[in-house]
């Protein structure tokens, strides 16, 4: 299939910047599910300096930064001074150390949009609602610079206002991985952007996915926790730890919604979202989600020896080929009207067909098995 080109030579995401703090590392692939607030500028205040509002000494010391901008990275809690939110009435003291931190790191990215369909489920002047499907990366990476959801909606935005000023910025403001299916919302100018980001970092969105995990889960119900970190042993793949040194916090909440025998049908909601956390957390528990072949879930867990049972369980992973794991619901408040908004994804299809199998198969044993 060949899509319409257009290529996009601006940085996006932020208009202000000195030099990133973090940046992306070119070897992963799926990049963090949270959104993380990055610090853009650090500034420490001069000893002789005299009293001054924040946005008035933040204009002199960073250029081209406009005070409305600063007193809007104000309004939304992005200027730190000595590691707490001011507002912009605040009075620069000195020896202060002044932080701006902004949703994404900066960058300089040459965006080659795509005409690729999407799967929007909502959309106004603030934001979108895209279902994505598999096998799509959402942000262009080290391996992945065109057929990602950026590059789609670049294309999307290209009649919008600010697109005919060449300064289109696709505003993600979380993101799943490559073959995780399901919602992400997308903000479409900076206000939504770094408010949605805001809510994402204090953890009051709500997201639920729904995933097939191989076994039994231990309780109906329960909560996995751990600091997730890279590997020791394989820098590409995340593992749960006791240590707090070794990673970042996450915290999973899983419901059992089916037990079919082998597998289980289950709910997860995130009150963070680490890279790979599902994956992660659902590997710590020795109950990998099928398919995933990153956590060892793309073999036989659970179940019997017997030839039918491999003939079956193989054909489900010629029709999923991926992890079953799927984000089902995203709820949030609009940056603009400040309305708690919920939307939902119905499972796709190649989900729903091999969790069809899984419960009749649950039903209906072969009669090896008896």
């Amino acid at each position: 299939m060949v899509h319409g080109l257009l290529t996009i030579k601006k940085p996006y995401f932020c208009s202000m910047y000195l030099k990133p703090l973090l940046k992306a590392d070119p070897n992963e692939d799926d990049q963090n599910e949270d959104q993380e607030l990055y610090e853009h500028h650090r500034v420490e205040v001069e000893k002789g300096q005299a009293l001054l509002r924040i946005d008035k000494y933040l204009m002199i010391r960073i250029a081209n930064a406009t005070r409305s901008k600063l007193q809007q990275a104000c309004e939304l809690g992005c200027v730190l001074v000595n590691e707490k939110p001011v507002k912009s009435n605040y009075k620069v003291k000195p020896l202060d150390i002044i932080s701006i931190v902004l949703p994404n790191p900066p960058a300089n990215t040459e965006i080659v949009a795509e005409n690729i369909p999407l799967d929007i489920i909502y959309e106004d002047d603030s934001l979108l609602i895209v279902n994505k499907p598999t096998n799509m990366v959402v942000h262009p990476g080290y391996n992945n610079t065109t057929g990602t959801l950026v590059n789609a909606l670049a294309w999307h935005f290209k009649d919008l206002p600010f697109a005919q000023e060449n300064n289109i910025r696709p505003g993600l403001v979380h993101r799943i991985d490559k073959n995780t299916t399901g919602l992400l919302v997308v903000a479409k100018s900076e206000h939504a952007m770094t408010h949605l980001a805001k809510q994402f970092y204090e953890h009051s969105i709500d997201r639920s996915y729904n995933a097939i995990a191989w076994g039994e889960m231990p309780e109906p119900e329960g909560t996995i926790t751990g600091y997730i970190g890279r590997s020791n042993h394989d820098r590409k793949i995340f593992q749960l730890y006791n240590e707090e040194e070794k990673g970042k916090w996450s915290v999973t909440h899983y419901k059992v919604l089916q037990s079919l025998t082998y597998v289980s049908l289950i709910e997860l909601k995130l009150e963070t979202g680490r890279t790979h956390q599902i994956r992660v957390h659902a590997k710590s528990i020795g109950h990998p989600l099928f398919g995933d072949t990153t956590y060892g879930g793309d073999r036989i867990l659970k179940g019997t020896t017997f030839t039918k049972y491999k003939q079956f369980v193989d054909n489900c992973f010629e029709i999923l080929p991926r992890q079953a794991l799927h984000a089902r619901s995203l709820g949030f408040t609009h940056p603009v009207t400040g309305e708690r908004m919920f939307f939902e994804s119905q499972l796709p299809d190649d989900f729903v067909k091999v969790l069809d199998k899984w419960t009749n198969y649950a039903h209906f044993k072969p009669m090896e098995e008896e």
